[in-house]
């Protein structure tokens, strides 16, 4: 089952260009980076996504808006039968580019950092809240369904309630929290700021009581006393539960890198444990043979840390995605991942 539900997510991040150098970027996505993925090489590996079982195309970056060959990379996932989702800044929501986004994506989702000032500060532009807001009405009137993704991080816990009352006000159907994590741009300009034990109870708390028939709030916690209950929502279960299951059920997310690196679970995750290169084969052979060299490594990694969570004294939140993110950084393993070729080519339901 694993820790997205229902939901089988192969994430794309087509290219690390953006309008924008946020401080929390995982990606360290900026106006200077460039190159992106090609159009051919993403479409063949969403076909074998889906033949695999992946119902779910989730593409972010680098800003997508950016990618030329977006509204054929979203057709393409619609005709293999997958939904689709695209995370932006907002600020490229024009008329035009909603037109382009009209009928290709089944969910929109729009960063959000807090109160005007607070978003505009992480964002690194004084125009960034007031551009994004302005797009909104756009948005409502072309009935595109979007929501909000909030940052949270151990000094904005305040801005919570504001951000809520600010998606329900401007027609969001969804608001997401997720914990920052601190990689890419933030292990350096937010290094120390991600949301400890008691900011991430009291987010998950403020997210129960904020779910209404108007706004669906989602937190991307794990509560450890509903993992011990449920292994299999972090790949801890019986390895007997796993025969037979194709790739889509055994691991999610399956992430896309903007160098076609293809790696578990979260966008730089540990290279020891990285699937491979689309550079080098098609997604397809990539799980195949991942599954069969790595995949036990990589549910042994889960149980220890399950292991781990069983046998705490009390109950706790936290991000799972983080925990076995930096585990694996810190676990040696016999299977170094080949040094893979660059390709600089023109080319969110938690269970837990």
């Amino acid at each position: 089952m694993g820790p997205t539900g229902s939901a089988r997510i192969l994430q794309i991040h087509p290219t690390r260009q953006c309008n924008l150098s946020c401080l929390h970027c995982y990606s360290s996505s900026s106006p200077r980076a460039h190159g992106a993925l090609a159009l051919d090489l993403l479409c063949e590996a969403i076909s074998d996504a889906a033949d695999e079982g992946f119902n779910f195309v989730s593409l972010s970056g680098g800003e997508p808006l950016l990618y030329k060959p977006l509204a054929q990379l979203l057709q393409h996932a619609h005709t293999c039968g997958m939904r689709t989702s695209v995370t932006s800044n907002g600020m490229l929501l024009t008329a035009p580019n909603i037109e382009l986004l009209h009928g290709n994506v089944d969910v929109l989702a729009i960063s959000i950092d807090g109160i005007p000032e607070s978003h505009n500060r992480i964002r690194g532009s004084q125009l960034a809240f007031d551009t994004m807001k302005a797009r909104l009405p756009l948005l409502r009137a072309a009935n595109l369904n979007f929501g909000f993704i909030f940052t949270l991080t151990q000094y904005n816990l305040n801005e919570l309630d504001w951000v809520r009352d600010f998606a329900i006000s401007e027609g969001a159907k969804l608001l997401q929290i997720h914990p920052l994590e601190e990689v890419g741009n933030a292990a350096t300009m937010l290094q120390g700021s991600a949301p400890d034990a008691t900011e991430s109870a009291y987010a998950w708390l403020l997210a129960q009581q904020s779910n209404n028939s108007a706004l669906r709030v989602q937190i991307d916690l794990a509560f450890s006393e509903n993992v011990k209950q449920h292994p299999e929502l972090v790949f801890a279960s019986a390895a007997s539960e796993h025969k037979n299951k194709r790739f889509g059920d055994l691991v999610s997310p399956v992430v896309i890198e903007a160098d076609a690196t293809v790696s578990p679970i979260q966008y730089g995750f540990a290279r020891d444990f990285a699937i491979g290169n689309l550079t080098q084969a098609p997604l397809r052979t990539l799980l195949k043979d991942w599954q069969v060299q790595r995949l036990p490594a990589f549910y042994a990694l889960c149980r220890d840390v399950y292991d781990e969570i069983a046998c705490a004294p009390r109950p706790y939140f936290f991000d799972w995605n983080n925990l076995i993110g930096k585990r694996a950084e810190e676990t040696n393993h016999p299977f170094p991942m080949k040094k893979s070729s660059q390709s600089n080519v023109v080319h969110a339901h938690s269970d837990i």
